[in-house]
């Protein structure tokens, strides 16, 4: 199962996945290709490091979504490699139809929150202010609703006293780094059906 990455910062749980391929826990998924929409993200030079293509695709002419020719260069760009799989891992714009439905069904992305409690922005924050004392992370497929697609899997982290930003978001990071891995590996085949 050929996987291509999109992310826009340091990327955390690209790293996570690449690690997991290269100890051999990401069944029968192999990533193909990792895309940005910022030039100088981190997540690109986890290409270098894993032996994986790496590549900046300019998202012009919009900030904040993925529309018009920066739609038109991603779809091709990814196009190129032809995946069977797309992974949102931090990629932070919205997908409007021209991507979605170049890949249709194959896109899942990875939210930090237990869906559907606490879509969009900073879910961590969201999951303090609201008082919860339960949260997690989440791993669907992408639709044309944000953050509103089938939920293939979750994990739960607690919160505890006197929890922090900082410290709910690493211990949800935590837990994304097993869990996306883990969804990849099974929906390539390796184990039970997602």
């Amino acid at each position: 199962m050929r996987v291509a990455i999109l992310g826009s910062g340091r990327g955390s749980n690209a790293e996570a996945i690449l690690s997991a391929q290269a100890a051999g826990r990401l069944g029968r998924a192999r990533v193909v290709g990792i895309f940005s929409d910022v030039a100088d993200a981190g997540i690109l030079a986890l290409g270098p490091r894993f032996g994986v293509p790496a590549t900046f695709v300019d998202p012009a002419p919009f900030r904040t979504k993925l529309e018009g020719d920066g739609e038109a260069r991603f779809v091709a760009a990814v196009s190129a490699v032809h995946p069977d799989m797309v992974v949102l891992a931090g990629f932070m714009r919205v997908l409007k139809p021209g991507f979605l439905g170049a890949f249709e069904g194959r896109i899942i992305n990875l939210h930090p929150s237990l869906l559907p409690r606490f879509p969009g922005l900073d879910a961590v924050g969201q999951a303090l202010r609201a008082g919860a004392k339960v949260t997690g992370c989440t791993v669907h497929r992408v639709t044309a609703v944000i953050d509103g697609g089938a939920i293939i899997a979750q994990t739960e982290v607690p919160i505890g006293e006197g929890e922090t930003h900082d410290s709910l978001a690493q211990k949800v990071h935590a837990a994304e780094h097993a869990l996306l891995p883990s969804v990849i590996a099974r929906l390539s085949g390796a184990g039970a059906a997602a």
